[in-house]
């Protein structure tokens, strides 16, 4: 199907277009042969209709049809409006997977080609449409970043042996898509404890350590080294410990210092989400030990979770939720598999939270 293929146009650019949503677009002509293909591939720059169609002449498209996964924009952003484009290439018929969320579009795109006398057919493969821009629908209804959860543990659950020991759990196969994951989201969350115990690179373009009492290593640990560090402590840290921190990194533009607020003797993590979506990142992947995944579970939009096929059967190894106890099952958080793979040996399971 034509709006699969869309779909998967818009699919690379992930990691490209935040916070514009991912799309993808197909011109046929009135014949109903694919004559041009596009997708949105940088921010800033055309969206996914106009790189179908901008180079077309008005013969080839007049009386076509344009399939595209979301409702194409009524306004001048930083380029101007697909709808208006559509209209000029005498387009006939235009599908769209799903409505924009974006207030400023939201119908209005369709409500502009449907004046114009273009027939407008919407909802096509909608679910799956939503599920690709699922970041971009969070971030434009709840103004929020989208938070999610990647472990990787053995069959009972460990993330680690007793004596904290991680590498290797899972193959090299799922390495290499959690890779692709972290390509998605505009930034990796990770704790102090995981920096100091594991000594991570984590390349991306943004990093967020949690570091309460500023103990992590900035001149030498690996994560520091490259993108953009985000590090957030204990507001009430002593003077002379944040005055030590800032000259180590003074000459370092790549760190950032932000002071957090301390809930339950824990950074407050609702005051951190909102600050990171100040920030302009409006995705997080979560890498870290079990008691900050735990933590994070009622943030969570969803869960990526590569489990081998080996058993530790060690009660005192350590978990990837290890964050509380509880005397019932009725008490446990409940989540959906929504789809497994295999990455041979190991299976990624992706998890969304239970509505």
């Amino acid at each position: 199907m034509l709006m699969k293929k869309c779909i998967s146009l818009a699919k690379l650019a992930e990691g490209q277009v935040s916070p514009n949503p991912l799309v993808g677009a197909i011109v046929l002509d009135k014949y109903n042969n694919v004559i041009s293909k596009g997708y949105h591939e940088q921010y800033g720059q055309n969206h996914a209709e106009r790189n179908a169609l901008i180079n077309l002449p008005n013969d080839l498209t007049d009386g076509g049809t344009v399939i595209v996964n979301l409702e194409p924009c009524s306004h001048f952003g930083k380029t101007p409006p697909c709808a208006d484009l559509i209209i000029e290439k005498k387009i006939k018929k235009v599908i769209v997977g799903m409505r924009d969320v974006n207030p400023v579009v939201a119908g209005n795109g369709i409500k502009k080609l449907t004046n114009a006398g273009i027939e407008v057919v919407e909802g096509v493969l909608e679910d799956e449409c939503k599920k690709l821009n699922e970041v971009f629908i969070k971030n434009m209804i709840e103004h929020k970043s989208f938070v999610a959860i990647k472990t990787a543990t053995t069959l009972d659950g460990k993330i680690a042996a007793s004596n904290g020991l991680s590498k290797w759990i899972t193959s090299e196969n799922a390495r290499d898509e959690v890779r692709n994951i972290r390509k998605r989201y505009d930034a990796i969350l990770t704790s102090a404890s995981t920096v100091n115990a594991d000594n991570p690179e984590m390349k991306h373009k943004n990093k967020i350590i949690l570091d309460r009492k500023l103990k992590t290593d900035f001149t030498n640990s690996k994560i520091y080294n490259q993108g953009n560090c985000y590090v957030f402590y204990d507001e009430n840290i002593s003077h002379n410990t944040l005055e030590s921190k800032l000259n180590s990194i003074e000459n370092n533009n790549s760190i950032r210092l932000l002071p957090a607020k301390i809930n339950d003797d824990k950074l407050d993590l609702k005051c951190i989400l909102d600050k990171i979506y100040e920030l302009g990142i409006m995705s997080i992947l979560v890498e870290s030990g079990g008691r900050l995944n735990g933590s994070f579970l009622k943030y969570a939009d969803k869960i990526y979770q590569f489990i081998a096929p080996k058993i530790i059967g060690d009660n005192k190894g350590l978990s990837c939720f290890d964050f509380r106890s509880v005397t019932q099952i009725s008490e446990a958080v409940k989540f959906t598999i929504d789809s497994v793979d295999n990455y041979k040996p190991d299976i990624l399971i992706t998890l969304y939270p239970t509505k």
